[in-house]
């Protein structure tokens, strides 16, 4: 982005010389007054004509690493420069004669070099071997502000003050820097040059072909990432809106260009190459408010460039996340930098391990306490304290779960524990997985009347039929809370827009009466739970007829419940208020919101209260509604292979036909079949959060007839198989079993 050269050089020159003024000096000059290159008119800051307010925000946080100071301020570009004196001479305290020469308004020269003619002077040197021209092209170019702005915006001295447009022309941009590779090494370095004293932030999008050239390149980075972090809010917001304007490639690019700045500064190949740690603490942060910037323009994208997850920067797995964590919780989103203020780029495996550690601290605290208040009254200990206990009945097994959760409420952040009456064993983690599949089963069954399943979306909503007790949902909500808190996949078939409700708000509020669960949901969020009415409402919205005429509707809705056919207003009178061209988008944002959040409510606010008394944690801060769904049901990308490579045996080896011919099966199995074997064998179709791995997927031999099928242990994701005669067979059998598992085959 060439943003210091997207705006007019007109208005703004008194005003940028007294932010230049607060910066650190760029070049290695001693004095505080004789900073930076020696250019016919001052640096400015051109981003936009806000100027910043006393006490606006600027980004100076602290990177939290051990052994490293802490200070409130950036330190100076270069490291031997150091203010001297508390009152620095600036411009505005210059006489007006000393000022004169800067009073009139620069006009920039007309340079009329196009991209074709660029790729042209290219090729000829390419042949030639003779780059002068093309040198003194860049040398030109980068030599200052004037020369930026003249060769790459599309008008030179227009002014560009909108987030519509950069006013760059960025085809021209793409070209000059694509080629710069291609130049002898005098040429680049006279860029970089170039770079440092016009301060190009353009320079920001093309970077990554230097640093693995120039080791040094990195400094220059880290300082151009910070002029840009500490912009004013207005200024990120242009930012923001242009980075919209990238081709998908070159935000895709700038995005991984900053990952690879980050990396490399946590864990350098070669440390000696770069600065101590303790010199650039601010790297890191600069870096990742600059990636913040990106990963907003993103999210308000109509098409968004990448999926969210590209977002994440994996080498933080191998950083202390839970020191970040606690920081985090400590001071907020005050100056002292943390991750934890950028969730983003903070993977789902980093974000579930931050759950699991806080939720064991969490049970530990519950189970201490407990201790010590039984022994305080000196009453016998007994181990069973520390745990959630529960004890069901099979037949029993809905009404048992919820006496037992609400009689145990104070014990939700236990660890779990679970009990069939009359059976014995005990539950090492199976019972427990036993517990969740079945009581699962057992309450999304459509004769049960809490949820419905749509066919057409493959998932389950909430009933809207109205009672006075909703306990029931607040027990699927302690369910879905459970399975986070003891890391169990539970097989759910919630939309999307189920977590969008269950973190609205993220923590549960003070207040009692605040309304909890009502998101701001669209078609687009309709269409995941009922594809044929959202259809019809698009239908509408598109219409060119006369709505009123042709439609006769009004904002009145009905709806069935437990077979008796109710209406509802969506707004006051809406039986008398007829859908017209004009209000049919009111309309159709009623009546989803009526679908959605309204007729609902009662039920999902017991939902929400369920969940969140049990996941009351500020880890759920951290999360997306996606990574809630991935939490709680697993991701449903599968890896066959890496199963494979993850796989334990009991009476096989690896090595024996039948294990070989199972995965020979298996791997050539098409998508459908593979999510039916890993439900049949797990009791749910997706991957938990740490991959196949964590499942701790079992094989084992049973001496059986090979007429026999396949058979299954869910509760702890195991496959028992007899010793086939071939593979023919043992895919015949093995697609029987995983093609017919429900309500037969699984123990």
């Amino acid at each position: 982005m060439l943003l210091n050269i997207m705006r007019e050089n007109n208005t703004q020159l008194h005003q940028g010389e007294r932010e230049r003024d607060r910066l650190p000096p760029i070049s290695n000059h001693s004095s505080g007054t004789d900073r930076g290159p020696k250019l016919p008119y001052p640096s400015l800051n051109l981003i936009s004509n806000h100027k910043k307010e006393a006490g606006s925000h600027s980004f100076s946080s602290q990177f939290i690493l051990p052994g490293i100071r802490h200070g409130r301020d950036l330190p100076p570009i270069c490291p031997d420069v150091r203010q001297k004196h508390q009152h620095r001479i600036t411009i505005d305290i210059l006489s007006p004669e000393v000022r004169a020469r800067f009073a009139s308004d620069p006009v920039i020269p007309i340079r009329t070099k196009t991209a074709k003619e660029f790729q042209e002077d290219i090729e000829r040197a390419t042949v030639s071997g003779d780059w002068k021209h093309v040198h003194d092209f860049y040398l030109t170019t980068f030599d200052s502000f004037l020369e930026l702005n003249a060769a790459f915006k599309k008008e030179a001295n227009a002014p560009f003050n909108t987030i519509e447009d950069s006013g760059i022309n960025t085809k021209f941009v793409n070209a000059v820097y694509d080629a710069l590779l291609l130049t002898p090494p005098d040429t680049q370095r006279a860029v970089l040059k170039g770079i440092i004293n016009s301060f190009a932030l353009i320079f920001l999008t093309q970077i990554k072909q230097f640093l693995s050239t120039y080791p040094a390149t990195y400094v220059i980075y880290a300082h151009l990432l910070r002029q840009i972090a500490s912009l004013a809010e207005a200024d990120h917001n242009f930012l923001m809106h242009w980075f919209k304007k990238l081709s998908q490639k070159r935000f895709k690019q700038l995005v991984e260009r900053l990952h690879f700045f980050i990396s490399t500064r946590l864990f350098p190949a070669k440390p000696e190459e770069l600065p101590p740690m303790a010199k650039c603490y601010w790297w890191i942060p600069s870096a990742t408010k600059v990636l913040s910037l990106l990963n907003a323009a993103n999210s308000i994208s109509c098409t968004p460039f990448m999926p969210f997850v590209d977002f994440y920067n994996l080498t933080l797995d191998h950083t202390d996340f839970m020191e970040d964590y606690h920081t985090w919780q400590t001071h907020g989103n005050s100056t002292r930098f943390t991750f934890c203020q950028f969730p983003f780029i903070l993977s789902t495996v980093v974000k579930k391990a931050i759950i699991q550690k806080d939720s064991e601290q969490q049970m530990i605290s519950m189970a201490r306490q407990s201790l010590v208040d039984k022994v305080s009254r000196r009453q016998r200990v007994d181990m069973s304290l520390l745990f959630l206990n529960i004890k069901v009945r099979r037949l029993q097994l809905v009404s048992d779960s919820l006496d037992e959760l609400a009689r145990n409420r104070a014990d939700l952040k236990k660890k779990l524990k679970v009990t069939f009456v009359g059976e014995a064993g005990l539950d090492m983690g199976g019972l427990t997985k036993e517990w969740f599949l079945l009581l699962i089963r057992q309450i999304f069954h459509t004769d049960y009347g809490m949820f419905t399943f749509f066919k057409d979306s493959h998932c389950h909503w909430f009933s809207s039929w109205k009672c006075d007790n909703y306990s029931e949902f607040r027990l699927v909500g302690a369910l879905m809370g459970l399975a986070v808190y003891n890391s169990i996949t539970l097989d759910i078939r919630f939309p999307p827009c189920v977590y969008k409700k269950l973190l609205t708000p993220p923590v549960v509020p003070c207040d009692p009466d605040t309304p909890v669960g009502m998101a701001t949901l669209t078609l687009d969020d309709l269409q995941q739970v009922m594809p044929d009415l959202a259809h019809g409402l698009a239908e509408l919205l598109s219409y060119e007829g006369n709505v009123e005429e042709d439609f006769c509707t009004t904002f009145q809705v009905s709806q069935e419940e437990l077979g008796v056919i109710k209406s509802y207003n969506l707004k006051p009178g809406g039986d008398k208020i007829p859908v017209t061209n004009q209000n049919r988008k009111e309309y159709v944002q009623l009546y989803v919101d009526f679908l959605l959040n309204k007729s609902i409510y009662r039920q999902f606010a017991a939902f929400f209260y369920g969940f969140h008394s049990v996941c009351a944690s500020d880890a759920l801060l951290l999360l997306r509604p996606e990574e809630v769904e991935i939490l709680v049901c697993g991701s449903p990308n599968l890896d066959m292979s890496s199963l494979q490579k993850a796989a334990q045996y009991e009476g096989y080896s690896k090595t024996d036909p039948t294990i070989r011919a199972f995965w020979d099966v298996v791997l050539a199995f098409p998508l459908e079949l593979q999510k039916k074997l890993l439900h049949f064998s797990t009791g749910s179709d997706r991957v938990p959060v740490g991959g196949m791995a964590d499942l701790n997927f079992k094989i084992s031999k049973i001496d059986a007839s090979t007429d026999w099928l396949p058979i299954s242990h869910t509760c702890f994701n195991q496959i028992c198989l007899p010793t086939y005669k071939n593979k023919k067979e043992l895919k015949q059998k093995l697609t029987i079993a995983i093609s017919n598992a429900e309500g037969f085959g699984l123990e």
